[in-house]
């Protein structure tokens, strides 16, 4: 949770920097006509090679990518691959395989003139395959007579669950910022509601952790996640637009 928490201040003191950066001072409305880049921006997510450097029982790496469609839309994805090893409750398992999301992603914020920062809000629908490994359980015994510091151990041997696939929705909050020429840095908050699970060997041992969603419980199905990340813009073509000036009114 404290990373959510530090990504929302974070968000919000940007939101704060690109607010205060509005023009004040422009009192005619004008009619000049500029052109603005349409094109690919593609990049990587930074937070996962992170923490695979960080967390021995993790690897992931993901690519994001949105093509500009309209003034204010933009048709986005990523596409990711994660093995995460863990402890819950009474067993240790490792769950790996990738996932792919698809969505758009709309730009509330008005930049200035030859400006291309965005603050968007938008939508993915998502899919993931992936394999669960039971690493070792054990066994919950109200009688720990023979065992009385722990449960006793069931099971050593690794049994593999293959073919699991899962479908989601997430709303993403986020935003993009131009550090260099046709270079951006952004991050992004996600909340994603779990719509299916493969029905496979569910009751023998159920999905904890899926790829692109995080961790998921009996009682719940929503998921948070977060990434960082840093792209490129490849322009395509440019179209036509009018440059926006404030009034006076919009200035008060």
């Amino acid at each position: 949770m404290s990373r959510y928490f530090i990504s929302f201040l974070l968000f919000s003191s940007v939101w704060s920097g690109f607010s205060q950066s509005e023009p004040l001072d422009l009192q005619q409305k004008d009619t000049i006509e500029h052109r603005q880049e349409y094109g690919l921006r593609i990049g990587v997510d930074l937070s996962r090679p992170v923490l695979s450097f960080t967390d021995d029982g993790y690897t992931g790496l993901e690519f994001v990518g949105d093509y500009r469609f309209t003034d204010r839309i933009w048709l986005a994805g990523e596409l990711g691959n994660e093995k995460r090893t863990d402890q819950e409750d009474l067993y240790n398992f490792t769950t790996s395989g990738s996932y792919l999301k698809l969505g758009i992603d709309y730009n509330t914020y008005l930049n200035w003139y030859g400006m291309n920062n965005s603050i968007t809000f938008g939508g993915r629908y998502a899919v993931a395959s992936f394999s669960q490994t039971l690493n070792e359980y054990q066994i919950f015994d109200s009688n720990r007579y023979f065992s009385p510091d722990d449960f006793v151990q069931g099971g050593t041997e690794p049994e593999e669950f293959s073919g699991r696939n899962a479908t989601w929705l997430e709303m993403v909050i986020g935003m993009k910022a131009e550090l260099f020429a046709n270079i951006y840095i952004g991050m992004s908050i996600r909340l994603g509601h779990l719509v299916s699970q493969s029905d496979g060997d569910l009751e023998r041992f159920p999905n904890l952790w899926i790829p692109g969603f995080n961790k998921i419980t009996d009682g719940a199905k929503w998921g948070v996640g977060y990434n960082y990340s840093i792209s490129y813009f490849i322009p395509l073509y440019k179209k036509a637009k009018k440059k926006r000036e404030a009034t006076a009114n919009e200035s008060q």
